[in-house]
Formats: structure tokens, sequence, C-alpha cells
């Protein structure tokens, strides 16, 4: 079966920097058609540059996916650009330390938003659209949506309270999504990844070399993954090759997962 996404059009959450834009970038380097969307403009047009010719197979949309509205302009944009939406890759994603012991800290609040209702939302509405396409082509597979996860939704660390609750929800989510979109010929899955070198790690490590020890000594494989790893499994779940799953939550992580939650930190 093929791992294929040649001709198929995806949009990527988040794909202003770091791993959203490493999938989107890796999407179209496979011959997928992209639409990299994200809140920062200024990062969008440094890194995807303007592409508004008709036969360009990279877009960019900027705004705040946290607004209905703005989602369904995203929508609207990808259409518009290339006709149709085959993959969605909810990439954004937010990390705060929060206070579990603050009553009035609103990290919760703010994850749940940002990790959760934003690709909640805007899964409804593309799902809507695949079921349509798949309509119009009298049946057939109708799309993939493929959710960044993290490993914290299963381990936890006391200052990552919110962002592991949001990204448990996540994990329900894509589980709930799967059995509803199944008789629809939409697959729902989602990667779990533990630590990727994207450019805030790498900003993070500069300032603190203990931390990349700490990580490696309780990483199995004894390494961070690169971003075209974390790519290269999102596009085998947006590809047929991953025709027969569905809700499933695949872990990369090393092999962090295996060892004493205690041991290893989630972060």
């Amino acid at each position: 079966m093929s791992f294929s996404i040649s001709g198929k059009t995806a949009i990527v959450t988040g794909g202003a920097n770091g791993i959203g834009l490493a999938i989107g970038r890796h999407f179209a380097d496979k011959g997928a058609n992209v639409m990299f969307a994200d809140m920062d403009e200024d990062s969008l047009i440094r890194e995807i540059g303007e592409n508004k010719e008709d036969d360009s197979t990279t877009r960019y949309f900027a705004g705040d996916l946290r607004e209905r509205l703005t989602l369904a302009n995203l929508l609207s944009a990808t259409i518009d650009a290339f006709d149709q939406v085959d993959i969605l890759v909810n990439a954004s994603r937010q990390v705060l330390p929060s206070d579990p012991l603050d009553p009035d800290d609103e990290a919760v609040e703010m994850l749940l938003q940002q990790n959760l209702m934003t690709s909640l939302r805007l899964s409804q509405l593309v799902a809507r659209r695949m079921i349509k396409q798949a309509e119009d082509r009298d049946g057939g597979v109708a799309g993939t949506i493929v959710n960044l996860s993290s490993i914290a939704a299963r381990r936890t660390h006391p200052d990552l309270l919110a962002y592991s609750v949001s990204t448990a929800a996540l994990d329900q989510m894509t589980r709930s999504l799967a059995v509803a979109l199944a008789p629809h010929c939409i697959r729902v899955n989602a990667v779990a990844f533990g630590s990727v070198m994207s450019a805030s790690l790498k900003d993070t490590l500069r300032d603190n070399k203990e931390f990349r020890s700490d990580i490696e000594e309780h990483t199995p494989l004894g390494r961070i993954a690169s971003p075209t790893e974390l790519a290269e499994t999102v596009q085998y779940l947006a590809s047929d090759g991953s025709g027969f799953m569905t809700g499933q939550i695949m872990t990369v992580d090393g092999g962090r997962c295996l060892l004493d939650p205690v041991a290893a930190p989630a972060h």
C-alpha cells in the first residue's frame, strides 16, 4: 500500500514555525498542496513566502484559529486555492506552566481552548467538507485528520498540569471523532511525541545544556528526535498506507514512556 500524499491537499496548523512548519514543508516536498496556517503572519511570510501564483503548491493563511470565523475563512481560503482538502494536521499547540495549587491559575482553560477546542472545531468544519467531497466523487476515502498530541497526556509533571490535561483531552477527542467519522470514511489518528528538536527546543537547550543530558538519559534511544522523523510519521497516518488505522495514538518518543514515570520527565 502506498505512503504517497502527492496531489492531495493538506491544511497544517501551527505552520509558521517548529514542528508544524517541518510537517508542512515535508508534505510539500512529497508533492502535496499545503496551506500553512498560523497566527504569526510575519513568520509565515518569512518561511513560506508570498506564493500567491495560481500554480503554487504552498499557500499561507494568517489568523487567530481560536476564533470560529477565522476557522471558516481558513477552510474557504484552502478551497479557493486548491479546490479540495484531503488532510488536516492539527499541529497548533501551546505549552504553558501551571500551578496545580492556585485556583486563580487560568492555564488549564487557556490550553483547553488552544490545544483542544481549536483542533475540535476545525476538524468538524473540515470533516463536513470532506464528506461533501466524497459525495461529489460518488464515495471513496473522504479524508484523514492527524492530531499532534504529547506523551504528557499519559505522564505527570507538577508544572505541566494544564498541558497534560489538554493533550489527554485531545487524545480522547481523537478516539471519539474516529468512531463518529468512520461511517463517512474519514480516519482520525494522533501522534504523541516526546522531545523533538524544534527551534524552540534548540533555544532552550542552548541555555540549559543539563536539560539535554536529562532528556537523553531518560530516553532509551539516547537522543532527541528530528522534526523529519515526526513529519514522516504524520505522513504515514495521512497516507493510504495506514488505511485501516483510526482512533490510534501513535507514540514517537524514543522509548521514554517505557521507563518509570518518576524517573523520566514528560517534557
